[in-house]
């Protein structure tokens, strides 16, 4: 089902922000059924491992006819999912992300890159363990919907990533031989609010 919601949305050649303009700010809320960050990183050179969050909520605030955009996500850092208890349980430790602490990361907006009428990057801060760093994601997929198929409200989706440092954020135990380097993956879907969409 998935895949004919994507290719039908793709041969409709909809954007965000080519879509008829309603409202000079629409507000969409993620959905957090859909909306996974995840990483990778090299173990000991034998794998690439995989860990996930579980918990995110935020917001995405588009202006089409100016073609900007503001993203505001939130990612509860102990809802982590290793595939481990007991390492989900470690890795929250004062060692790695200290959820005592620190129980939330942060990414918040600066810019949203625009070519044509789509999304292709977004400039922003990302914080974790109470550290701020500039970084980029950047989009390898995007969808929008005038009309969700099951919520019958506007909605987006998208597939991005950016490769940060473990040691820019204080998170670099076991460094070099557990990679510094590591790549941020998020699927994020959103949907319109309801009062908003209504309208």
């Amino acid at each position: 089902m998935k895949k004919s919601i994507w290719l039908g949305a793709t041969l409709l050649g909809a954007s965000l922000f080519s879509a008829p303009l309603m409202a000079a700010e629409e507000v969409y809320t993620i959905d957090s059924t859909h909306t996974f960050p995840s990483y990778t990183y090299s173990h000991f050179g034998l794998s690439q491992q995989q860990h996930q969050f579980n918990n995110v909520t935020g917001t995405v605030t588009v202006d089409r006819e100016a073609k900007t955009a503001t993203v505001d996500v939130t990612i509860d850092m102990t809802s982590i999912e290793t595939g481990y208890d007991v390492f989900n349980e470690h890795i929250q430790n004062e060692d790695f992300f200290h959820t005592a602490e620190h129980p939330t990361a942060t990414f918040v907006s600066e810019t949203v890159k625009v070519k044509g009428d789509e999304p292709v990057s977004v400039d922003g801060l990302l914080t974790i363990k109470g550290i701020t760093k500039p970084v980029t994601l950047t989009l390898s997929h995007f969808v929008y919907m005038d009309k969700h198929p099951m919520l019958e409200v506007p909605a987006f989706g998208a597939n991005a990533s950016v490769q940060i440092l473990r040691s820019d954020f204080d998170v670099d135990k076991y460094a070099p031989y557990v990679s510094d380097e590591v790549t941020i993956n998020i699927a994020i879907e959103a949907i319109q609010q309801a009062e908003e969409a209504a309208e």
